[in-house]
Formats: structure tokens, C-alpha cells, sequence
């Protein structure tokens, strides 16, 4: 959890119990008046509401973004089975008690879309690479690194995985990160000024929790 004036940030794990407990327990205790979250519209309808996806979806970005997200979401609800939770609990947690409180919901996320168009365009080479790492991976198994996923990983694992993106995988960094950091960052830097009077939560992944804290900081300070 990090602070900045009227602004608490906490960083969290799509399929953590630890991280719905930390939400729960902030906004009943402090009931923030407005609680951002790592969402666009897309995604905040797929979470509070049954909708299945058409073909109009899978045109809007494209088969290979189409088929990026499934893959990931399929990934994700695995790993949620294995916890019994269901991946984004934090955030339907978030949006329920916001609705019992009355606070003001503010989505701060890049549209889906727009990520997995980008997603689906980066080069030949950066996806040979992923291909040759899973392929090393499952041929030349290496040390399994243990990870308790009803927690939320410590900064120290979360910064290394982070530079093995960047470093492995410049173009996914600068898409899945980097450019979502800097949109986030700026969408709370505008929430807390226009609201400098007001408590404001921001609930994100806690792979971007350090960075949009320093760069709304940096906002700042020009």
C-alpha cells in the first residue's frame, strides 16, 4: 500500500485472497469517496455483468488479440480455481461496496481493445523468442520457483519478473506496462487534483503500483 496526499494506492492480485481482504477491510474502514480501478468499461461490464463475447468483439481487435485474450484468460482462471477465487475478486469487491457506500467509481485503464490490437502487432522476432522460452522451459525444466498465490507477491519478485519482461520482451513490457503506467498514473494525477479534498483509492495490479505512484510524484514536481 502506498500513500500520496489524498491518494492510497494498493497493489494487488487478480486472484488474491490477501488482496480482497486488504480492499475490504480499507474501504470499510476509511470509505474513500472515490475508488479507481485498473479497469475500462470492457472489462468493468464483464465483471458486474453476464455477457458473452460475438463476433463484433473478436473484429473489434482483431483474431490474434482475440485469441491473446482467451489464452490469458484462461491462464488466469486456472491459477483462480487452484485458490478458490475468482480472478478480478478484488476489483467486484471494490465495486460492491462502493455501490453499498455510495462512493464514485472512476475507471482509469486503457481500453482493452486498444492493448490487444497492440498486443497482436508486435514483431516476428519477439514472438519467436516467447515460443523459445516455453519450449525451453517445458524441455529443460529449471528450478520451480514457489509462489504463494493467495498472496500477493513480495517487491522484490515482483521488480525481477518486471526486468525479465523488459529485458526478454521490450515490446510486451512497453504495451502491458510501461504505457498503461503512464495512463493510470495520469488519470489519478487528475483525480486527486480536481478531488484534493476528497480520499481517493486506486486499486491496480501490484506490477504497477511503484511506478504510477513516481510518476504521479513526478507529475508533480514539473
Amino acid at each position: 500500500m502506498l500513500e500520496y496526499n489524498n491518494l492510497t494506492i494498493i497493489g494487488t492480485s487478480h486472484i488474491s485472497i490477501e488482496s480482497i481482504k486488504e480492499v475490504n477491510g480499507f474501504i470499510k474502514k476509511y470509505k474513500p469517496e472515490i475508488i479507481a480501478l485498473e479497469l475500462d468499461n470492457k472489462r468493468f461490464t464483464a465483471l458486474t455483468e453476464k455477457r458473452r463475447n460475438n463476433v463484433k468483439d473478436v473484429l473489434k481487435v482483431g483474431l490474434k488479440g482475440y485469441l491473446i485474450n482467451l489464452v490469458g484468460a484462461y491462464i488466469e482462471k486456472k491459477l483462480g480455481k487452484l485458490v478458490g477465487v475468482k480472478p478480478g475478486s478484488e476489483m467486484i469487491t471494490a465495486i460492491k461496496l462502493a455501490k453499498k457506500y455510495k462512493l464514485k467509481i472512476i475507471l482509469i485503464d486503457q481500453d482493452i481493445q486498444i492493448t490487444l490490437k497492440k498486443l497482436s502487432k508486435i514483431s516476428l522476432k519477439e514472438k519467436l523468442r516467447i515460443i523459445k522460452d516455453i519450449l525451453k522451459g517445458i524441455l529443460f525444466k529449471k528450478e520451480v520457483i514457489k509462489i504463494d498465490l493467495k498472496k500477493v507477491p513480495s517487491n522484490d519478485f515482483i521488480e525481477k519478473i518486471i526486468n525479465i519482461v523488459k529485458t526478454r520482451y521490450p515490446e510486451i513490457y512497453n504495451i502491458l506496462i510501461k504505457e498503461r503506467n503512464e495512463i493510470m498514473a495520469k488519470a489519478l494525477y487528475k483525480i486527486i487534483n480536481l478531488n484534493n479534498d476528497k480520499k481517493a483509492l486506486a486499486v491496480i495490479g501490484a506490477g504497477h503500483e511503484k511506478e504510477v505512484i513516481r510518476i504521479i510524484r513526478s507529475c508533480n514536481n514539473n
